[in-house]
């Protein structure tokens, strides 16, 4: 799109930027309603949205446009469709015991899209043009109206009981609650690399003077190994210590990133970082949301959970838009990278002091269902 249009390189990270505020700032929103109506409609309304907004994207010449399609609109579509809100629905349905591997099976379908739109789409732009990528993703986001039907309707919480709780009383509960300040403040450096690398990576590889295909495919790489990671992180949730979990995947993403800086730019050695860096992409989410859940249980954890990822998507503003600025600025995302290091660091000291253990009304409750199930 920049070089077809004639824009630099800030115009389009800033309306990816804007998008990934608005998908911040919404999701607290899209999770108060899907609590209180339910996730289906939500979902489905949040489809037209993201549709609408990849269609505007495709049509507009006009920078202004561009920043209400492809930020304002398409951001508030992404974080009413968000698989965080389908993973929270379908782990409503199950045990305890089984949620944290819901939400690994969850982030690791979000990467199986990430693998087979990745290179087909690149396929698109090679063939056709990148309009006709777009109108390729716009005809798949509409995809998602029927399969939202598939979610359950129910909105029972199975395993646990109900506090007598409103919704602005959990907030009010969560913000006093020292560990979820730190959560949040922590998954801010998760935004920060994902989005930076998702969105800048593959104009990194062609800086280094190889095909857009390698970016293309790096980043279906990512998606491939997060299958794996995603998985493997809900599988410790059920067992593991969850901050603990966190703490090394921030720390690991500061050594692969410093081992990129430092390793020859081989096309290998670009597959080698997306596929390192792919185990731990998405691995933070499960082990987030279980440690949402808990704490405060899970009838208003969309809620609850969209308020941490406010604070993803502001990492994820500050990524894309300063990975844009400080290349145009500088030729080189290097001081964005070493950025990326010492904000891994930082995540993995702030998860250490986290208090995972369940709210005293929760353990309270646990307690009761166990009398009266010895009772009868």
């Amino acid at each position: 799109m920049t070089g077809a249009i004639g824009w630099d390189r800030e115009t389009y990270a800033l309306a990816i930027a804007i998008q990934n505020l608005l998908w911040g700032f919404m999701m607290p929103v899209a999770g108060i309603l899907a609590d209180r109506y339910g996730y289906v409609l939500v979902i489905m309304g949040g489809a037209v949205v993201y549709a609408l907004g990849i269609l505007g994207m495709a049509v507009t010449e006009s920078t202004t446009v561009l920043y209400l399609t492809a930020g304002v609109l398409t951001g508030a579509g992404v974080s009413f469709t968000a698989f965080t809100l389908i993973a929270t629905a379908m782990a409503r349905v199950v045990g305890p015991e089984k949620r944290s591997l819901v939400f690994g099976i969850g982030a690791a379908a979000t990467s199986f899209g990430q693998v087979l739109f990745s290179p087909i789409t690149q396929g698109f732009i090679d063939g056709y043009g990148w309009e006709s990528g777009l109108y390729f993703l716009l005809f798949s986001t509409l995809i998602i109206l029927p399969l939202a039907l598939l979610l359950p309707f129910s909105p029972s919480v199975k395993g646990e009981d109900e506090a007598g709780q409103t919704i602005s009383e959990a907030i009010r509960e969560a913000s006093q609650h020292r560990g979820y300040i730190l959560l949040t403040t922590g998954f801010f450096v998760c935004g920060f690399h994902v989005a930076f690398i998702g969105v800048h990576f593959p104009a990194y590889v062609t800086d280094l003077g190889f095909a857009p295909s390698v970016g293309a495919w790096s980043i279906a790489l990512i998606g491939v190994f997060n299958i794996v990671g995603s998985i493997l992180s809900g599988m410790y949730g059920r067992r593991g210590v969850k901050k603990l979990g966190l703490s090394f995947i921030y720390a690991a993403r500061a050594v692969v990133i410093l081992i990129l800086l430092l390793m020859p730019k081989t096309e290998l050695n670009l597959y080698l970082f997306a596929a390192a860096m792919g185990v731990l992409w998405l691995s933070t989410v499960p082990l987030t949301n279980m440690v949402v859940a808990q704490i405060f249980g899970i009838r208003y954890m969309a809620t609850l959970y969209g308020f941490v990822f406010v604070s993803h998507q502001l990492g994820s503003f500050l990524g894309v838009w300063l990975g844009g600025f400080l290349y145009d600025m500088t030729g080189t995302y290097d001081l964005v990278w070493y950025a990326g290091v010492v904000l891994g660091l930082v995540a993995a000291l702030v998860h250490l002091p986290i208090d995972e253990k369940p709210l005293a009304r929760l353990s309270a409750a646990s307690v009761e269902r166990s009398g009266n199930a010895t009772s009868q």
